[in-house]
């Protein structure tokens, strides 16, 4: 069989042939391999003697392998150390995102073996496995061929390709018929009573108890921000929100959603009895080894409860403001507009468009021994060991409001209020930032000049706003183009009236991605912010306590040099970030 090459001169499986080459036998050529990474690196101008010298110093302390401290220190990549570790121990490289793992070589290697050697069957056949590990070694095909019982050919991948090819080839969805199956069959006896109802939905090894488990943690695997669960006439559709889409994830009978509601009602602590009205709690459970929350919302609609469940990875490491992916001189404003002494700043949007993730953001960027910074939310999402955070509690008394006059007793510098929702919060909000604090709060509304509407339409005096108000920062979150399947295309005539009209760049060539593996098809993986940042200046103050339209604060603010969330989007289809259709989708059209 005949391996195409890489850019490098190491081998890489085409298609979806499979592997013949075998890993080093001898232990000790593997040792003497290995020895000579880093001088391989060197030479490759991947890396220069610095670089591995800081690295040799690390690897000493941490006793990790010279690629993986390199990888950890920023001097390469994922993907440069597999060429390079492909080209040492002459083992070929393949390329995850369009060879998809065979559901026949999956079911020669167990879910529990690829996860805990991060290994990924790619095909089987007569004469053996190809599995793709990040870190080929002889013992690893050792254990990985005692596991499948056959040879093992071995072949090298980046190691976050492997950990995405695992997740999509091992499916936590993929057994959950069986459990349906089981509930099926346990629930065409005589009814029970509630009591008897309740242990059916608590019991560990339950059918409903399992399927709602494995709904978890497929979510968390598809990094799905939301779960949907919507009973409909015929049907119980499940559905995840992945990048701020909704996508179709498993289809369940009608007859078990009573069951599936009651069991996230009572791992959320809420009442089973109460069906008619609506109803919020919470889920802290681990998945995968990572600790989340899940914000759990129940409604009841005209085929029964419906229920949304909101997931929050507490793993997950708080962006910074250089992350978020403002343009470089609205970063500029709004880092020193958050450093003021006192006043408030605004972030304003739709739900689920960023605004907590930036008022982290701004916290971590301010964060400082001299402040003394306390947080108002509903609910605490991210726990910072610094910042004295308080989680709101109706039952007790703590609401926006309340919580924020006990703050002001704790003589903070700066505060957060995680959500301006009422009048009451809102003149608290505005009396904090006139008499000497910081205020950071988020806002539901369509654009910067609404978010100040928002303030006046609460009743608010306007002179009020405009002496508080420092700057609004309005966003929202576009799809990246998935960069490994990023190819050209050909807009439909609307969309490039779309971008004429918007005054975007001339472009000679469009790009979309086609979809593959590591998109799920989608052609776009993971999301960057569009920001528009508006900062209250006098001309701005003036036409504010003049009860000006959104339209002539907007206006004012456009020819003092903001830029719409309309003109930033735009912007990200000229550098090929994003597409045509997702600017639309996402922000607007009009």
């Amino acid at each position: 069989m005949k391996l195409r090459k890489e850019p490098n001169g190491a081998d890489a499986v085409p298609g979806s042939d499979a592997v013949t080459a075998e890993p080093p036998a001898r232990t000790g050529a593997h040792t003497v391999a290995r020895s000579q990474l880093g001088e391989l690196l060197v030479s490759s101008r991947l890396i220069n003697h610095e670089q591995l010298a800081d690295a040799l110093i690390q690897q000493s302390a941490s006793g990790k392998r010279i690629g993986t401290t390199l990888v950890e220190l920023g001097a390469i990549s994922e993907r440069d150390l597999a060429k390079a570790l492909s080209t040492q121990l002459l083992v070929p490289m393949v390329d995850l995102s369009q060879q998809a793992p065979s559901p026949d070589a999956t079911e020669v290697l167990s879910e529990s073996v690829a996860r805990a050697h991060l290994a990924v069957p790619i095909v089987v056949d007569e004469s053996g496995i190809t599995i793709a590990v990040a870190d080929p070694t002889p013992e690893l095909a050792k254990i990985l061929a005692n596991s499948c019982g056959r040879v093992v050919r071995l072949v090298i991948a980046p190691k976050s390709d492997v950990q995405r090819a695992i997740d999509t080839a091992y499916r936590a969805l993929g057994n959950i018929r069986e459990h349906v199956r089981a509930f099926e069959e346990s629930s065409d006896g005589p009814q029970r009573p509630l009591d008897a109802a309740v242990q059916t939905v608590n019991a560990a090894d339950a059918p409903v108890v399992q399927v709602v488990n494995l709904l978890i943690t497929q979510a968390m695997r598809d990094r799905a921000s939301d779960i949907h669960i919507e009973p409909q006439g015929q049907q119980l559709r499940v559905r995840f929100r992945i990048d701020g889409a909704l996508h179709d994830a498993v289809e369940l009978p009608t007859a078990m959603a009573p069951a599936l509601v009651s069991r996230l009602k009572i791992m959320a602590e809420m009442n089973i009895v109460e069906r008619r009205r609506p109803q919020d709690g919470q889920i802290t459970m681990s998945v995968d080894g990572r600790e989340i929350d899940i914000r759990v919302s129940t409604v009841a609609t005209i085929w029964g409860e419906s229920c949304v469940l909101r997931v929050l990875d507490k793993s997950r490491s708080v962006f910074r403001m250089a992350d978020l992916g403002m343009p470089t001189d609205t970063h500029e404003v709004f880092t020193r507009m958050i450093r003021a002494p006192f006043g408030m700043v605004l972030c304003a949007g739709p739900t689920g468009s960023g605004k907590t993730t930036t008022l982290y953001a701004a916290l971590t960027e301010i964060d400082d021994p001299s402040r003394n910074i306390m947080t108002i939310e509903d609910p605490v999402e991210y726990v910072f060991p610094s910042i004295n955070q308080i989680q709101t509690n109706e039952q007790a008394g703590i609401s926006f409001a309340n919580g924020l006059r006990s703050i002001l007793r704790q003589d903070p510098d700066v505060i957060l209020v995680g959500e301006i929702r009422d009048v009451e919060t809102a003149r608290i909000a505005v009396q904090s930032a006139l008499t000497g604090h910081l205020v950071l709060s988020s806002l539901h509304a369509t654009d910067s000049a609404a978010a100040l509407h928002r303030f006046l339409d609460m009743g608010i005096e306007s002179f009020l706003v405009a002496s508080s108000v420092l700057a609004v920062v309005s966003q929202r979150l576009v799809r990246r183009m998935c960069q490994t399947c990023k190819a050209p295309y050909e807009p439909k005539d609307e969309e490039l009236a779309f971008y004429t009209e918007s005054g975007g760049l001339p472009k000679t060539q469009f790009f979309h991605g086609e979809g593959c593996n590591f998109c799920a098809g989608t052609g776009y993986r993971d999301r960057i912010g569009v920001f528009e940042l508006m900062r209250i200046t006098p001309e701005i103050k003036r036409l504010i306590v003049g009860w000006a339209t959104q339209e002539e604060l907007q206006r004012m603010a456009v020819s003092q040099g903001m830029r719409t969330l309309r003109d930033e989007a735009i912007l990200l289809i000229s550098d090929d970030v994003t597409t045509i259709s997702e600017v639309v989708r996402s922000i607007y059209t009009a």
